[in-house]
């Protein structure tokens, strides 16, 4: 609309001029030129001149307002060519249009994304599986037939025995048991066991013990389990259906042996079962020498 307005008050400014012209080419003519005739004309020119600035910067306007919108120009002839960057189809909001200026360069992809390009390209290390946890089971006890060489009293608890215990490694074990109430000092001397060897070592009252002697235990009564007659010193003690394999040592932190010793059971015939299964060396039960129905300590 103002483009209209302004294209229209300039053919009206030389229509006026034109008028202008021709009455004083009458006036010359009848010699009746005023002084100010010359004036008004100059006026005239610079108010036109002065239209026509506005009608370019107008015309300007809407060409830039029409290649926003994606309309192509088409230059008139005669004209300048108009210097556009042509849109095709709708323009999205965060495209920008300038036909002035440089598009800006393309930023490079983020680093979560340049991660996830390493990974699916094998370029990052993979981590190894984790090692599934072994079961809380009999399995894990490293349980062996052992032999009592010497028991002696223990210098410094009245209570504790002191006993040298071969288990089939090249020296013999130091052990410390609490048995000084429940097994004279005599049937401790030169016999047969079965001994529990991957506890983590306990100093007890001074002096390191390596491994505990497994007993049929009740509060009144204390008998050290017996490994069958033609066992050796270092054999494996097996439960059928238990086949892991035990650990290096036990961490007391984590409470194995008490979380299987509730299990541990002597039978009514006198054997050692675990969870109702025997206790076996070399496929034959170990047993206890008169107690039944108790608990394995």
């Amino acid at each position: 609309m103002a483009l209209r307005s302004c294209a229209t008050k300039a053919a009206a400014i030389d229509s006026a001029i034109e008028q202008l012209k021709q009455h004083i080419n009458l006036l010359r003519s009848k010699g009746t030129l005023v002084k100010d005739t010359s004036l008004y004309k100059r006026q005239l020119l610079a108010e036109n001149e002065a239209l026509k600035k506005e009608v370019e910067i107008l015309k300007k306007q809407l060409t830039d307002a029409e290649v926003m919108n994606g309309k192509t120009q088409v230059a008139l002839p005669g004209n300048e060519p108009v210097k556009q960057q042509v849109a095709v189809g709708t323009p999205d909001r965060n495209t920008a249009v300038d036909s002035g200026k440089a598009a800006p360069p393309q930023q490079s992809p983020p680093k979560q994304q340049q991660k996830q390009q390493k990974k699916k390209g094998g370029g990052a290390k993979q981590q190894p599986a984790a090692t599934p946890a072994a079961p809380v089971d009999v399995s894990r006890l490293d349980m062996r037939v052992g032999f009592i060489r010497t028991a002696k009293l223990h210098p410094d608890a009245d209570g504790l025995y002191l006993e040298e215990i071969d288990c089939g490694e090249e020296k013999p074990r130091q052990v410390i048991s609490g048995l000084v109430k429940h097994i004279p000092i005599e049937e401790m001397q030169e016999r047969p066991c079965v001994l529990l060897c991957n506890l983590k070592p306990a100093k007890m009252r001074g002096i390191m013990s390596h491994a505990m002697v497994m007993c049929a235990s009740t509060p009144e009564k204390v008998e050290i389990l017996a490994p069958p007659a033609d066992s050796k010193p270092g054999d494996l003690v097996t439960v059928e259906g238990f086949p892991g394999t035990p650990d290096q040592q036990l961490n007391p932190k984590k409470k194995v042996f008490e979380a299987i010793q509730p299990d541990f059971l002597v039978s009514p015939e006198g054997n050692a079962l675990y969870k109702g299964v025997e206790w076996r060396v070399n496929g034959k039960a170990i047993t206890a020498a008169t107690m039944r129905g108790c608990g394995i300590k």
